[in-house]
């Protein structure tokens, strides 16, 4: 398996994990919904936000795994008890182990085939985003759960 490719599976295997562990951490299932002042995004609309963009953008686009995304939904959804999003957790780092295995090293330096930024991008750099855009909303859900 190309080195890269690997890299990518081993970081999204071990935040995807870190983030089943944050939502377990909760102390209840309402302090996953809660929002205040400026927070507009709970920790379990993160969470749906996370696995969405994952199963979408790596997933469906790269895996043809006819997943549909509802975004508006991803931040909308209230009240998904932790067993529920933890399952959601454990399906995406399915698709996405499953998809980044089977992508051939030489689609990397291709063009990602949807344009996302309105800019054409190679998958190689898609992928570091999606990486780097898990982080980032990790690091929100981590100091999220802190702050209750």
């Amino acid at each position: 398996m190309n080195i890269f490719i690997n890299s990518i599976i081993k970081i999204i295997e071990r935040d995807l994990t870190v983030l089943e562990k944050e939502i377990s951490l909760y102390p209840n299932e309402s302090s996953l919904w809660m929002t205040k002042g400026e927070i507009k995004n709970s920790a379990g609309n993160l969470c749906l936000h996370l696995c969405g963009n994952l199963q979408h953008y790596i997933g469906a686009i790269l895996g043809n795994t006819n997943y549909i995304r509802n975004r508006e939904n991803e931040f909308n959804a209230k009240g998904i008890n932790k067993q529920g999003l933890i399952a959601e957790i454990l399906q995406t780092k399915n698709a996405v182990v499953a998809t980044l295995a089977s992508v051939s090293p030489e689609s990397l330096d291709q063009p990602y085939p949807e344009e996302v930024f309105k800019v054409p991008m190679t998958t190689t750099y898609f992928l570091i985003h999606l990486t780097a855009h898990l982080g980032y909303h990790l690091g929100q859900i981590n100091y999220h759960r802190r702050l209750l």
